[in-house]
């Protein structure tokens, strides 16, 4: 599956980088995030409760940040572990550019899974997957206490 979005941010393209490597403001909007930690200089830890409708799991996952170029862009990585869920795995290129009044973000992101994560999710990502990226964005500029203008895919 491939996802896209861009964002205009109310701040600052340092402010949205710095924003983008903390790990409270990336819990506070990540749906579920009950721990995200710094393991090493660019990876992180997560544990992440997902609501499926009846099956609510646990992942633990891992995420690297890759061909990082400070407050332009990098490629986030990430493997989930669901137990007999199964795992999941995505990556998504996050690159920041000035423009008047602030900072667009563009990312487009690509995943797969297996197992019962499929079974149950599928249709969930597939139909809703724009609006829960949407969300996330949302929910980033208002733990950054920033204005968030979406913008139509191009």
């Amino acid at each position: 599956m491939q996802f896209g979005g861009r964002y205009i941010f109310s701040a600052s393209r340092e402010a949205v980088w710095a924003a983008l490597n903390d790990a409270p403001t990336l819990q506070a909007a990540i749906p579920g995030c009950s721990r995200l930690d710094w393991t090493g200089p660019s990876t992180l830890e997560c544990e992440i409760k997902v609501n499926f409708g009846l099956v609510q799991p646990s992942f633990t996952g891992d995420l690297e940040l890759r061909d990082v170029t400070p407050a332009a862009r990098y490629t986030l990585a990430g493997r989930g572990r669901g137990g007999l869920l199964g795992k999941a795995e995505a990556a998504a290129d996050i690159s920041l550019s000035d423009v008047p009044g602030g900072t667009e973000l563009t990312f487009t992101a690509g995943g797969s899974a297996d197992g019962g994560i499929m079974k149950f999710g599928k249709a969930l990502i597939g139909n809703s997957a724009q609006k829960v990226i949407d969300g996330f964005f949302e929910r980033f500029a208002e733990a950054m206490g920033v204005k968030l203008e979406v913008l139509p895919v191009a």
